[in-house]
């Protein structure tokens, strides 16, 4: 049997950055439309970067023709900052975890909100290079406007394999529990462990380092 490990991006393999990174959407969409736009909308963890997208060019009266641009403005923006030495830190535990999956024959892939190239900048970022993740199994969110859209693609995509979601916030379990997949729950984002205990997950951690064995137990447990 194929096990596939969909890990999330944020809040899971690494910790959130300061503020959330909830300026940096805005900021794509103010280089998109050529204007300033004010005020910000507040951030809300867990949505797909193409639901963000959308939801602040329509906030500010701009239809959807302008996302596609707004995507390429944003993945530009990401770019510029990790050259500019804005980085990312990895979650506590994370390259254990994923050393553990790896030796177990299970597959380590992302299913994230973020676009493929958001999402590499800053894996690579926080030292955990791209040859930690298989892309062939791996699903983004660059157009999506719901994160279920992510995993019903990766469903479809990998119909023979148990796929796992791992994930810090309650917007993961959803998507997991709308395509039939387990959820575990992280809580190294925003949520707390007793935050996640309210959702459908088969287990809830505080964080990989102290907890990893229990994890891997639950996934063999499947």
């Amino acid at each position: 049997m194929t096990i596939t490990i969909l890990w999330d991006v944020d809040g899971t393999l690494l910790l959130n950055s300061f503020g959330g990174g909830g300026e940096l959407y805005h900021t794509a969409v103010e280089r998109t439309v050529g204007r300033e736009l004010h005020p910000p909308l507040p951030r809300t963890h867990g949505k797909p970067d193409g639901l963000i997208l959308s939801e602040i060019l329509a906030h500010f009266g701009y239809d959807d023709s302008w996302h596609e641009r707004a995507r390429a403005v944003l993945d530009e923006l990401s770019i510029e900052r990790a050259h500019a030495g804005d980085r990312r830190e990895a979650a506590p535990g994370v390259t254990d975890a994923l050393t553990a999956v790896a030796a177990r024959g299970w597959h380590n892939a992302l299913l994230t909100g973020n676009s493929l190239v958001r999402a590499r900048v800053k894996l690579e970022g926080a030292g955990l290079g791209p040859e930690w993740f298989d892309w062939d199994r791996s699903f983004f969110g660059a157009t999506a406007r719901e994160r279920s859209e992510i995993t019903r693609a990766a469903r479809e995509a990998l119909p023979g394999e148990t796929l796992v979601i791992i994930g810090d916030t309650p917007r993961d379990d959803e998507a997991a529990a709308a395509a039939g997949m387990p959820f575990i729950g992280v809580a190294t984002g925003v949520f707390s462990v007793d935050d996640l205990r309210e959702t459908g997950a088969v287990l809830v951690v505080a964080d990989l380092a102290g907890s990893l064995d229990a994890v891997l137990a639950a996934i063999d447990g499947l």
